[in-house]
């Protein structure tokens, strides 16, 4: 029996590069034998919406539908220019910078006090890079208008996030799924129609990396289940649903009403699952056979085949033919120079190894297989896969996309790819360990590594040790001196709110902070809120950080979890002492802007203290989620 699988990255993911994940679904289950197909329909669906025509008519549906006169109009001064604009941020049309920069193009927004705000960033040479800023700032405005006026759900890159992320329960989401169809729903359902009839699939799989995804896989798995006509197939296709999202949140899943949107969940790496449940509906295997795979049997029970294959499959090359790469836009929404990377330009999308080599950080999912089961391929399969996908894409830029690149692995690669005579640039996620001397640094450089992003977290020797990140503050400044002078950019994540850590430890790990962006070895950091998960060490085992999750909070379904989403967990300090007797957002708003200073050379003199003028300390902030 002649089997056909559609992959599809459902709305909304990012814009500028493919999602990678069907792609590598895609090259391993051809080598399996099986046909098929794959699609981002979030690109897709951005492409048909910015049309003059499409705007247009949002614009009539807002005027009619929510009396959005105002937003009607500014959909209609959209429409002119929207055309243009996505060609220009598609490389099809670069004159148009000129334009976009002088003010002739686009209808006045919010955005030109902004674009004035940056003139500093740009200077006079930085045309094309102001006008990227300046398109990327209109299409947000138009975003902007079209949830006010036509879609709540709706953003630019994610779709109903807000219903999907931290949800305990499926009432609210399966209430969004069971509302009337917006003109964004309409949209996605005429993409849909388009693909299943022409691929002709028998089973569908919604690949879903982040919240922002789940609606739309979701929606259109309903549609499918309630029997959409799909020309020349006999009977419906399945519907299977998995990826990050999945992964993280849906392994304690109770609620049985997911299964009227989908026929399978699949969990951890997709290529056994996917194979699996291609035999069983090809009627090879029996459903005993599936491999991490929630089902719901013909007599409406729900079974989980929890059986774990040890087995690591090789995955093949990943193949990116039937992705509509001319549809991506090259967006610039920021000057951060690492977001630019993430944002700007079309980079292939790879992971050199499996999990993380260290797996023991206290905040860190290690519980989950793609982060805890630790596999490495050659070097030499890694560049052949890098040439292969750069041939098939016409990108010779990777972003490695590992929990952390094996530094050792990393520099066999780098002897591959010199010792080849090829042409590469790629960046990925490293952590600051001692092996990354000056030696790897400029090796790494003559490759074609231009960027590292890497954890310093906490900025504490104390924290750092009770985490168990493994590394030291003058370790990480040490690696990224190397970093530095091999001309590599480094972008560092940080934390504050981690149990136990006081309000002077976050003002000293500012000043480290402020200390390594004075020195230059740091060009980006970004921070963010410590936050417990359910997969991690400091979330099974909180007491041995100081912490204890909060009663009465978790438990809404059977045994302790909640009976839709799981990962998020509430938590707060035990023993006292200065844990948050402090305002912590307050103290992340000061982090956040003390640090944008600095990334732009600007107050690196201040006493860190002063970021935080309206802070005082208060026993009102005791809970740890925010």
């Amino acid at each position: 029996m002649s089997m056909k699988f559609l992959l599809i990255t459902p709305p909304l993911t990012q814009l500028n590069t493919p999602y990678p994940a069907t792609a590598v679904l895609k090259g391993y289950l051809q080598g399996c034998g099986y046909e098929v197909a794959q699609t981002d329909m979030g690109i897709e669906m951005v492409d048909r919406m910015m049309r003059a025509d499409w705007l247009r008519s949002a614009a009539r549906w807002a005027a009619d539908h929510r009396g959005g006169g105002r937003v009607a109009g500014r959909l209609l001064q959209a429409a002119v220019v929207v055309e243009p604009v996505m060609r220009f941020l598609r490389g099809q049309d670069e004159t148009l910078a000129w334009r976009i920069v002088n003010g002739s193009l686009l209808p006045e927004g919010r955005r030109k006090g902004r674009a004035e705000d940056m003139e500093w960033a740009f200077g006079t040479a930085g045309i094309a890079d102001r006008a990227r800023y300046m398109a990327t700032l209109f299409l947000e405005e138009v975003a902007e208008a079209l949830q006010k006026g036509v879609d709540e759900h709706f953003g630019l890159v994610n779709y109903a996030e807000q219903v999907a992320a931290y949800a305990p329960t499926f009432d609210e989401l399966h209430r969004a799924l069971n509302a009337q169809p917006s003109p964004m729903d309409l949209l996605m359902g005429d993409l849909l129609m388009e693909h299943l009839k022409r691929e002709r699939p028998d089973v569908v799989c919604f690949s879903v990396p982040f919240p922002g995804c789940l609606y739309g896989a979701l929606r259109c798995g309903g549609w499918i289940k309630q029997g959409v006509e799909c020309v020349g197939v006999s009977s419906r296709p399945r519907v299977c649903i998995g990826g990050g999202f999945v992964n993280t949140e849906w392994r304690q899943l109770q609620d049985e009403r997911v299964f009227d949107y989908c026929d399978f969940v699949t969990l951890d790496d997709g290529e056994l699952p996917l194979r699996r449940i291609g035999e069983f509906v090809a009627g090879q295997c029996s459903g005993d056979d599936l491999v991490r795979t929630m089902w719901r049997k013909a007599d409406g029970t729900v079974v989980w085949e929890q059986q774990n294959c040890d087995e690591v499959v090789e995955n093949g090359v990943p193949d990116f033919d039937g992705l509509p790469l001319h549809l991506y836009l090259s967006t610039a929404d920021m000057t951060n120079p690492m977001h630019r990377l993430w944002s700007d330009g079309r980079w292939n999308k790879l992971m050199m190894a499996h999990g993380c080599y260290w797996h023991r950080c206290a905040f860190c999912d290690t519980g989950l297989d793609y982060i805890g089961r630790f596999a490495t391929p050659t070097a030499a399969h890694v560049v052949d896969t890098m040439e292969s996908v750069a041939r098939q894409t016409g990108v010779w830029g990777f972003h490695f996309v590992d929990e952390a690149l094996p530094p050792r692995l990393l520099g066999e690669v780098c002897d591959e790819i010199i010792g080849r005579g090829l042409t590469m640039t790629f960046w990925g996620n490293i952590r600051f360990e001692k092996a990354y001397t000056a030696e790897l640094c400029n090796k790494l450089a003559r490759a074609g590594c231009v960027a590292v992003s890497g954890g310093l977290e906490v900025a504490s020797d104390r924290l750092l040790k009770l985490m168990e990140k493994g590394v030291t503050i003058e370790q990480t400044v040490e690696a990224c001196r190397h970093f530095r002078d091999a001309g590599i950019m480094v972008h560092t994540y940080l934390m504050y709110g981690f149990p136990t850590e006081t309000l002077q430890e976050t003002l000293g790990a500012l000043d480290t902070v402020r200390q390594m962006f004075d020195e230059g070895i740091v060009q980006s950091a970004f921070w963010h809120r410590y936050a417990m998960t359910c997969h991690s060490p400091s979330g099974r085992n909180p007491e041995r950080y100081g912490a204890r999750r909060c009663p009465g909070v978790d438990g809404v379904g059977s045994e302790g979890w909640n009976p839709f989403c799981n990962n998020e967990v509430d938590w707060e300090p035990i023993g006292g002492g200065e844990q948050f007797d402090y305002d912590i957002e307050e103290v992340g708003r000061g982090l956040r802007t003390a640090t944008y200073n600095y990334m732009n050379g600007l107050g690196l003199d201040q006493p860190v203290r002063s970021w935080f003028p309206g802070l005082r300390v208060s026993k009102q902030n005791k809970r740890g989620r925010r």
